[in-house]
């Protein structure tokens, strides 16, 4: 019998949680990242706007993801939550350019608020790793 090994994956440059979690988690060929913010790893400051913050919460699940040996091309589900639906077209386009193509299956819900004063949009993925 075989033993799996779960593993946490960090990223270079990224701010540490806000809480008791890792950014990723590796499981064999899985990788799950947890919900990312818009903060800008070089100056340390949050993006504005959605197209500005969508386009910084994927950079940094792909720097998040590539710490772990994989890229947004393998990504196999997304969870978008967004405060406010309105502004679903203009994340959905920044969405779409940044997955260039590929469509991985996704859950978008507003909610009432996230954990960082301003945050527009978190997004959280499942990708494995080739």
């Amino acid at each position: 019998m075989t033993t799996s090994r779960h593993q946490p994956v960090t990223a270079q440059g990224l701010p540490k949680p806000v809480g008791p979690y890792s950014p990723g988690m590796k499981l064999d060929s899985l990788l799950f990242v947890s919900g990312q913010a818009a903060t800008d790893p070089a100056t340390g400051k949050q993006a504005e706007g959605i197209e500005a913050q969508t386009e910084q919460v994927l950079r940094n699940l792909e720097r998040i993801l590539v710490a772990g040996g994989s890229s947004l091309q393998h990504v196999l589900r997304c969870g978008v939550f967004v405060t406010d639906m309105a502004d679903f077209p203009r994340m959905n386009a920044v969405y779409e350019r940044l997955f260039a193509g590929h469509r991985p299956a996704r859950t978008t819900v507003q909610v009432a608020a996230l954990p960082q004063t301003g945050l527009l949009v978190e997004i959280d993925c499942i990708a494995y790793v080739p």
